[in-house]
């Protein structure tokens, strides 16, 4: 069983070990460049290796953004990644977050709406 964390502030090595595992490339700077902004973000730990990650991003106000939903392949498909959501929401909501926003692929939109998140219309332009 894994231990979830809030805030965690990962080594940029685990979490780069982490999305490299999942998503097949690190984000160097990740770490140091967009915790600090965060509203929150939430870990997933077994020992003391990171095995699932979620970022809430903010606006400052009351709109938060889950990013980056992430578990290791070995521990995807049992129940880590709602988890971690539903812990991302509880966080938000407490730090003064009325909404919740997420954006997704069409093969996740039945994990997001598991999660409790319904459909909206939204746009999205691509910038590189």
């Amino acid at each position: 069983m894994s231990r979830i964390a809030i805030d965690p502030f990962p080594a940029e090595s685990k979490l780069n070990s982490l999305f490299e595992s999942a998503w097949g490339s690190a984000r160097p700077g990740y770490a140091a460049g967009v915790l600090e902004r965060s509203l929150a973000h939430i870990g997933a730990y077994d020992d003391e290796r990171l095995v699932g990650f979620v970022n809430v991003a903010w606006d400052g106000g009351v709109h938060a953004f889950l990013l980056d939903t992430t578990v290791a392949p070995e521990w995807q498909r049992q129940g880590l990644a709602t988890k971690l959501v539903q812990k991302a929401a509880e966080v938000a909501r407490e730090r003064g977050a009325e909404w919740l926003h997420v954006d997704y692929e069409p093969h996740l939109e039945g994990f997001y709406r598991g999660c409790g998140f319904g459909p909206t219309a939204a746009g999205l332009m691509a910038l590189r």
